[in-house]
């Protein structure tokens, strides 16, 4: 019934979407812009040699796709890949639920990027909307476990990795320099230890040496990740019981009690003030921070990135976000699909260490993808000035494949959310953590219907 609601819910925003997603004619290029104008235009194409695909941003995926297309039109000069851009992911989610209430799925396009933390909800409740990537001759162990844990459900390949979501840890060397450290000495630390450090930073020069979006706080899970620890198990809240999440909770209180860890009013705080507008010495998120933290040209060459610290001061390994593409139950050429999606993000390509996909979507787009033959081309082994020369993409995508895979839910973004308010909870209105963390357990059973 729950599943139903938000089906129905989402059924008449989504109209004006669908129509709109139509009303773009074809007209050879391999772009299609979902804005409204002109006529219907299919959402598959009755050439053998065209695919179709939903995705959004511009200045991110769209490249990847169009660097997709280029790659394998070395293999097949006819291929053709029309890209329906949405405004937004939830377009996309929109799209599918419409399709699914109605069963009718000749209304999606041949692929669709997806989410990966939405992808396994989305197929336990529309199973007939997704076709299996079983039938794909790329080499999956090359991908990253962890990534393909999104979208491998009991045991089947669905999705092709489009972006790696590998977290990395930045830090402002000149700013650790002034309270007398260096890059190694926050390498293979403990958080304990981290504190210690970022109280020095933050007495001799002001800045905090971490921060993140209070009102969205990731680093709950980034953190546990990089245990090898879930915030659920056996498809339950894991919280009280935990005693991993218990210490990660603890420790975030001390480092914003001790002026280390600055947490944002909300995500423009976090992007525009505390990154962009000097106030930190750290950064902990996934690789898509990386733009946002090169905004600011005066700080160039002044930044560089290593593994987290952990409980026990072992490299820290983590990913937030990321997507991935599907194919559709409205796709009549699987093999097609399979081909292309395996030659190009698949990471066929790159087998000799080159592949115009993964090289031109970062190039064009900042996309770091996640085959590991990937980084052993000359773009991403290149050293980056903003990051003092270090070459941070090959390091990201060898980060990628040492990310531990722990167990994942729909529920990512409620326990998030649960999580982020019991640590506000305890901060700002004294709270004691037992109860701050019982009250989120008790409310995110609540959200899963488990009482």
């Amino acid at each position: 019934m729950k599943k139903k609601l938000i089906s129905l819910m989402l059924v008449g925003a989504m109209a004006t979407s669908l129509v709109a997603c139509g009303g773009a004619e074809s007209t050879g290029s391999s772009e299609v812009d979902s804005t409204g104008e002109g006529d219907t235009a299919a959402v598959q194409s009755e050439d053998e040699n065209t695919l179709t695909v939903y995705a959004w941003d511009e200045n991110f995926n769209i490249p990847a796709l169009k660097a997709a297309e280029k790659d394998y039109q070395e293999k097949n000069p006819d291929f053709k890949l029309e890209i329906i851009t949405q405004s937004q992911s939830s377009d996309v989610e929109n799209a599918v639920t419409l399709a699914a209430e109605a069963g009718d799925y000749s209304t999606l396009p041949d692929i669709v990027l997806f989410q990966d933390h939405y992808i396994q909800q989305y197929v336990t409740n529309y199973p007939d909307a997704w076709q299996s990537a079983e039938g794909a001759t790329c080499d999956w162990s090359g991908l990253g476990a962890e990534k393909l844990s999104y979208s491998t459900i009991n045991g089947t390949h669905y999705g092709f990795p489009v972006d790696a979501g590998t977290a990395i840890f930045a830090y402002r060397t000149d700013l650790l320099a002034e309270a007398g450290y260096t890059i190694d000495d926050v390498t293979g630390i403990t958080w304990d230890e981290f504190d210690e450090i970022g109280k020095a930073v933050y007495e001799k020069t002001g800045k905090y040496l971490l921060c993140m979006d209070g009102s969205g706080n990731d680093l709950f899970y980034m953190m546990l990740q990089a245990e090898g620890v879930s915030q659920f198990k056996d498809g339950e809240p894991y919280i009280t019981e935990n005693e991993d999440l218990v210490k990660v909770f603890n420790i975030l209180v001390k480092l914003a009690q001790d002026n280390v860890l600055y947490l944002a009013n909300d995500w423009s705080d976090y992007t525009d003030q505390a990154i962009q507008g000097d106030m930190v010495a750290g950064v902990y998120n996934g690789n898509w921070i990386i733009p946002t933290i090169e905004q600011v040209a005066d700080n160039a060459g002044q930044w560089e990135i290593t593994t987290a610290p952990t409980l026990t001061g072992a490299p820290g390994y983590a990913s937030n976000g990321g997507s991935s593409l599907y194919i559709t139950a409205n796709c009549s050429k699987t093999e097609l699909a399979l081909d292309f999606l395996s030659y190009t993000f698949g990471g066929e390509s790159a087998a000799d260490g080159q592949s115009i996909t993964y090289d031109e979507a970062l190039t064009n787009g900042g996309v770091i993808g996640t085959c590991a033959a990937a980084a052993e081309s000359d773009v991403y082994s290149q050293g980056v000035d903003y990051f003092n020369g270090q070459p941070i993409y090959s390091t990201i995508v060898e980060y990628t494949q040492h990310v531990p895979t722990v167990e994942q839910s729909d529920y990512h973004y409620a326990c998030r959310t649960q999580l982020g308010t019991a640590l506000q909870n305890v901060l700002t209105n004294g709270e004691d953590v037992d109860t701050a963390l019982a009250t989120a357990e008790e409310q995110l059973r609540f959200e899963m219907e488990l009482d």
